[in-house]
């Protein structure tokens, strides 16, 4: 047998050694969970005027880019793009190399209406630069979208009752709107009929309020809430014109006072799931992609049983394998999660609490391996470990501070 002459390491060289073992699973995680080696970043925007939400004052200073750690979940700011309008609502588009915000005003250039922004976003860096901001047609945008061609901007105008239509240029500028509608029709009641016991949830039921829009995946259709009318709209879209025009039916009526809110499609493109703010409950539809119509089947609170008192739901969002639904709770400051079943149907498997106050939003990142729930009154984003096998969702201790936090996306 050979004797190795002893010749050990130096003691440098055995830290080096062992740091590379250590370091090398993280680095490769990073390269696996961004596709490149290139960081995984993420913008939030804020509310960050005098003028913020529910009469209170916005304390963020624009949309902070973040670049997150792929390993813990970490958030590090790298930069702060500076917009005192309420960017409020984030969208890219389909290459990521646009972002566009809805700016939460009352007015924009003398007119009562808000507006949306369009800005190019360097993938390299997540640097952020203005290209040019345009009327969003209505007071209030609160929700905006990219349609799936990423020739259109559509808007949601929640304190104007509008929704509109806005082209995208080939250097991703805004142009003038090719369409523009106003919501019409009795509002509901003043308390949610389907609401908990005790809920003095009556905030949104005074005229039309334009929630949310968003295109189905073919992007033959548009769908649209009226959350002061209890309303989810149908729309037909022309891709050529940008004209919205009225399916048939043109809309599907919620029970009277329940304020639907957002939705989201499933991936397989044959369910819709509706949040509603007021009743805190979760409605599953089917829907019919050539015709584009919607079944109601099911209804469920986001609350656990018992719950009495006021809550306002305010996300929803599917996991990336789609066994999980997510829905936020404000009030309750809770994330609910359920399971999916082989039909679409929801079954509630629990809830979180958010570690902060009133959680505007929430998203998950690329890799589905960590919730961010954005708690617009406690000025922090919090992080969850997600467990993938059962939906639950475990607190990593971190909070990000950022003032009026209202939305997080991933820019990976």
């Amino acid at each position: 047998m050979q004797t190795l002459s002893p010749d050990p390491l130096s003691r440098r060289s055995f830290v080096t050694a062992v740091s590379s073992l250590v370091i090398a699973p993280a680095l490769a995680g990073a390269r696996q969970v961004g596709g490149s080696s290139r960081p995984i970043l993420a913008c939030v925007g804020t509310y960050s005027s005098p003028q913020g939400p529910e009469g209170s004052k916005g304390r963020g200073q624009g949309i902070y880019v973040f670049e997150m750690n792929p390993t813990t979940g970490a958030l590090s700011q790298r930069e702060v793009f500076a917009d005192a309008s309420n960017p409020s609502w984030l969208a890219l588009d389909p290459s990521r190399t646009h972002l566009y915000a809805a700016n939460e005003t009352a007015t924009f250039n003398g007119t009562h209406s808000g507006s949306v922004s369009a800005i190019s976003v360097d993938r390299a860096n997540g640097h952020l630069k203005l290209l040019n901001t345009v009327s969003s047609e209505g007071a209030g945008p609160a929700h905006l979208s990219i349609h799936p061609s990423g020739k259109f901007v559509l808007v949601a105008n929640y304190a104007g009752g509008t929704i509109a239509v806005l082209p995208i240029g080939s250097d991703g500028k805004l142009g003038a709107p090719t369409d523009v509608k106003t919501d019409h029709g009795p509002v509901g009641s003043a308390q949610a009929a389907s609401g908990p016991p005790g809920s003095f949830a009556i905030s949104g039921h005074d005229h039309p309020h334009a929630h949310m829009i968003h295109a189905d995946p073919s992007g033959r259709f548009v769908l649209s809430t009226d959350l002061g009318l209890d309303r989810i709209y149908v729309w037909k879209f022309d891709t050529a014109s940008g004209k919205l025009s009225p399916n048939d039916p043109p809309f599907v009526s919620l029970p009277s006072g329940d304020g639907p809110r957002h939705f989201v499609f499933h991936p397989n493109a044959r369910w819709v799931y509706l949040l509603q703010e007021e009743s805190s409950t979760l409605v599953t539809f089917d829907w019919n992609a050539s015709q584009g119509t919607l079944h109601p089947k099911q209804t469920v609170s986001t609350l656990p049983k018992g719950f009495a008192g006021t809550n306002f739901t305010s996300e929803l969002l599917i996991s990336s394998d789609a066994k999980f639904l997510y829905a936020a709770n404000r009030l309750h400051d809770s994330i609910a999660f359920f399971s999916i079943g082989p039909s679409g149907t929801l079954t509630y498997i629990g809830e979180e609490w958010t570690r902060g106050d009133y959680p505007r939003s929430f998203n998950i990142d690329p890799a589905g391996r960590f919730l961010y729930s954005c708690n617009q009154r406690s000025d922090a984003v919090t992080c969850f470990r997600v467990n993938r096998a059962t939906g639950r969702l475990t607190f990593t201790g971190q909070y990000t501070p950022v003032g009026t936090p209202a939305i997080i996306v991933f820019l990976s």
